[in-house]
């Protein structure tokens, strides 16, 4: 081993990465290879949307906050609209957060959602609307999950560039404020 090299950076938290991909992954092939073992489509629907919803709620509630330090969710305030909230580490936090983590994260997010969108188109081709029905309810948890962390993680820079913008103002504020009592 070169002394130069640096060292490979490893997973910051291999099981949350395992349980992140674990569920897309069984989504996916359980729906694949159902056909092989199972006649009835109501068991295909109901454990691929079982499956698919777990997944929804790892991503969402457990990985999201673990491998990216990002999480959303969506409220319908007094008056009946929808509103998105955000919640972020800080800008240090997520500046430390593990590499590869945030890589596979984001990866088999849009990954698994090309995934579903492929099998759809294969639904559609084959004429097969109740297996098109599976995948638009799986296609849609993974979309909901891509727009709510895209919103979260755009937000987040956002609140970031304020809070510099807000700083360096303030300390020019009060330098000048200092060169003019000196004066």
């Amino acid at each position: 081993m070169d002394p130069n090299q640096a060292p490979v950076e490893n997973y910051a938290n291999p099981k949350t990465c395992l349980f992140h991909v674990l569920f897309k992954g069984a989504a996916l092939a359980f729906y694949i290879l159902s056909a092989l073992f199972f006649n009835s489509f109501v068991i295909i629907f109901v454990v691929t949307v079982l499956l698919a919803a777990l997944d929804f709620w790892v991503v969402k509630n457990v990985s999201g906050r673990i491998l990216v330090g990002l999480r959303w969710w969506n409220e319908i305030n007094d008056l009946g609209e929808s509103v998105w909230k955000f919640e972020s580490l800080d800008q240090e936090s997520l500046a430390r957060m593990n590499k590869k983590d945030s890589w596979l994260f984001w990866w088999t997010l849009y990954l698994a959602a090309a995934a579903w969108l492929v099998l759809g188109i294969f639904s559609l081709i084959r004429f097969q609307a109740d297996y098109l029905l599976v995948v638009g309810v799986c296609l849609s948890l993974n979309v909901a999950n891509i727009i709510g962390f895209t919103k979260c993680k755009k937000d987040a820079k956002k609140q970031f560039q304020q809070f510099a913008s807000q700083t360096i103002a303030s300390r020019f504020q009060s330098t000048v404020q200092s060169a003019f009592t000196l004066v």
